[in-house]
């Protein structure tokens, strides 16, 4: 089986690229093995966003990771799988909390079959998730619980929106780092753990994922404003039409400019297809994508701070390099 491709970014030299694709493909064999059931239609339902594919992100980073200790640990690839078992198991759970009728271009398993079908399926997926875990030691388990209970936390929040009296913005970024950036963050903590990496480099790599992960949300924000068009991969205004208040729609929500009235009154629920294209060229050119892309940076710098201390190996210009594709695919 060939192996998924590795992030389409420029930041591997040529014997860490065949590194990951190595370690990736054999993610990709124990990832679909490990979904497997006696029942046919278990199997089919489990592994139905797993073959609409998917880059594998969060198990690409946990082999990253893993460069600063001992790559072929044999911990490593099941640590990478349980993080995307668990990663695909959310997204059955979201598909079905957002009414969603396509995942990754194909319909999804709500959609395809109906919502129960979706949360079994997600709940079969961690329990995969869980047998994997036994053979990793306490330590792990522990990790992924604590983990499981932020990305739960995180979405119970994003679902009762702020408290009252509650910043919304810092709501939103405290949500974010829990339902993206803590995932990530044990990406990158399953893969130098499991390595045998040095304590410091376990906690200075866990720290920057976070980072990296909270970063790449807020990226998505910009674009799915400031993309002209599908050629970016996101279909411009589809948080705006939903009704999502992310960081830019927030900071002008928040603002008391006169000048701001009209894109305020736009923004005040879902924006209809009549709206949309006004309320795009008010937004892009708002002080609010600024400040929203300056929000980006400083959780890029923040990965950077910690990535400056590991050890000066490829796999850490990979996560440099990382931190500027984040900013720079904002535009």
């Amino acid at each position: 089986m060939a192996a998924p491709p590795v992030v389409d970014l420029p930041f591997v030299d040529e014997r860490l690229a065949q590194d990951l694709a190595a370690g990736l493909a054999e993610v990709e064999k124990l990832l679909r093995s490990s979904v497997e059931s006696d029942d046919a239609f278990v199997t089919e339902a489990s592994k139905h966003l797993i073959e609409a594919g998917g880059k594998r992100f969060r198990a690409m980073l946990v082999l990253l990771a893993a460069q600063f200790g001992r790559p072929d640990a044999p911990g490593v690839v099941p640590g990478a799988v349980v993080i995307e078992l668990t990663h695909l198991a959310t997204l059955y759970h979201d598909d079905v909390m957002d009414e969603a009728p396509v995942r990754r271009g194909s319909p999804s398993a709500n959609a395809r079959w109906d919502n129960t079908v979706a949360i079994l399926t997600g709940d079969y997926l961690f329990a995969q998730a869980s047998e994997i875990l036994a053979d990793l030691g306490a330590d792990i388990i522990r990790i992924q619980a604590q983990t499981f209970s932020r990305l739960v936390r995180g979405q119970i929040r994003e679902t009762i929106g702020p408290r009252p009296g509650e910043d919304p913005v810092t709501h939103y970024i405290d949500v974010l780092a829990d339902k993206t950036g803590s995932l990530i963050a044990t990406s990158g903590r399953f893969g130098a753990l499991l390595s045998g990496a040095a304590p410091e480099v376990v906690e200075r790599v866990t720290r920057a994922c976070e980072a990296i992960g909270v970063a790449w949300q807020l990226g998505d924000d910009l674009l799915d404003v400031a993309a002209e068009s599908v050629e970016s991969g996101k279909t411009p205004g589809t948080d705006l039409r939903e009704g999502i208040r992310t960081l830019p729609v927030l900071y002008v929500l928040a603002s008391d400019d006169p000048g701001s009235a009209r894109l305020r009154e736009l923004l005040a629920g879902p924006v209809g297809e009549e709206d949309i294209e006004e309320t795009l060229r008010l937004l892009r050119s708002h002080t609010a994508m600024e400040r929203a892309r300056a929000e980006l940076t400083s959780w890029a710098d923040r990965a950077r701070e910690d990535l400056a201390g590991l050890p000066d190996i490829p796999a850490r210009a990979a996560y440099l390099a990382l931190c500027d594709y984040v900013v720079e695919r904002s535009g």
